[in-house]
């Protein structure tokens, strides 16, 4: 009988985990399911170019995986019960339950709107296509001269806030952040960011803890308004709620406590990935929720699944960041160089060269995931067939 593999979510993480999983094992062991509601990958790193216009090539899964072995099964997860190991899904047809042998949960996360009052209502996300053809629509429909803020001073609100700008030279773009301007920047990166907003004409509110959203404005904890015929709120993520209502050891905020092969703590069939695992990496610090966090994660439980059926020796790379890649729109960015543990050196990378290196990146990620069985490797046979114990995962614990 085949060791039935499960992986929830085809973003980044689940995607790739799912043809690394396909390369490395004999399709005549295991069975690979993909369980994802959209049938196309989704560049979620390219959100904020969607928001104002630009198409992305599409990338159906369906070619994707054709010849790989995975199985694409288009459903909503509804839920996980790690405990029977069974995963519920429903699509136009209805419920199902489906059981698996080894789970790969790779659900990711959504805006997270903080609980502040009005953001749910009057505010945009731009962290699914979804949100992002919203914005599009709604940008689309604003005159010269309209006020436009995004809330979140992190990468995903100076990466929205300057395509914004560039995109849409008449509108009064603006950006409200907790702290400073790029403070989390070397001084080279911080210059080249306040040169580039200077540019583009982006106004920015500095210290400004936004504590309330209207269809009009945005208020601040200082008691301050700001106008804003659009709200584009990217003030971090929130994981898919469906973990922290299992039985899987989860923190507070609903992310999946792994071990450093990305496994379950309390479950030792299930893998977690991504956004939605606690993984920690140099220093014990958290891996913060981001693509440059979750494909590291990605080839780190599919080596480690497949070395555990086959026998194989466990992947032991340490997890590490070496750059953040932002882009200013499409003709600036920055390469921010980092630490193991994320944190700014002096060097970076700045302008034209800088947007092409990051433009470089991200088709690179979205070549891995759309090209799973082109990179060579020799799948290997599983050696126990012990599937519906899990036996073959608990023995090598």
């Amino acid at each position: 009988m085949q060791h039935r593999i499960i992986v929830l979510g085809a973003g980044y993480t689940g995607a790739i985990a799912a043809g690394r999983l396909a390369r490395r094992l004999h399709r005549d062991d295991v069975a690979i399911t993909l369980v994802n509601a959209e049938p196309d990958f989704v560049e979620r790193v390219r959100m904020h170019q969607l928001a104002v216009g630009q198409d992305l090539k599409p990338r159906p899964f369906s070619e994707m995986f054709a010849g790989t072995g995975v199985e694409l099964r288009l459903a909503e997860v509804t839920g996980v019960d790690a405990d029977r190991k069974t995963v519920t899904v429903t699509d136009a047809d209805g419920t199902e339950e489906l059981a698996y042998d080894t789970l790969v949960y790779a659900l990711g996360s959504g805006w997270n709107d903080q609980g502040v009052p009005g953001t749910a209502e009057h505010a945009h996300e731009i962290a699914s296509r979804p949100g992002a053809l919203r914005l599009r629509e709604r940008l689309a429909g604003l005159a010269a001269g309209q006020p436009v803020v995004v809330v979140g001073g992190g990468l995903t609100g100076v990466e929205a806030a300057t395509e914004i700008a560039e995109a849409r030279p008449d509108l009064d773009v603006a950006l409200a952040a907790r702290g400073g301007l790029g403070d989390w920047l070397s001084p080279k990166g911080r210059r080249h960011l306040r040169k580039v907003f200077d540019k583009l004409g982006i106004t920015v509110h500095e210290h400004a803890a936004v504590t309330g959203v209207d269809a009009e404005r945005v208020t601040t904890a200082e008691g301050g308004t700001i106008p804003a015929a659009v709200t584009v709120w990217t003030t971090g993520f929130a994981v898919h709620p469906i973990a922290k209502a299992t039985t899987l050891e989860a923190t507070d905020t609903g992310r999946i406590v792994v071990d450093r092969t990305m496994r379950s703590v309390s479950h030792p069939d299930v893998y977690a990935i991504g956004d939605a695992a606690m993984v920690t990496g140099p220093n014990d610090k958290p891996l913060r929720m981001s693509c440059a966090s979750g494909v590291p994660t990605a080839w780190q439980a599919a080596d480690a699944v497949a070395a555990r059926l086959t026998g194989g020796k466990l992947p032991s790379v340490p997890l590490r960041y070496f750059n953040q890649c932002v882009s200013l729109g499409r003709k600036e960015g920055l390469i921010q160089y980092v630490t193991a543990d994320d944190r700014a050196v002096r060097a970076a990378l700045t302008g034209r060269l800088a947007a092409v290196y990051k433009e470089l990146v991200c088709k690179g990620a979205a070549w891995g995931v759309a090209n799973p069985i082109l990179l060579p490797t020799r799948p290997r046979r599983v050696v126990s067939r012990s599937v519906h114990a899990g036996s073959a995962a608990r023995a090598s614990a």
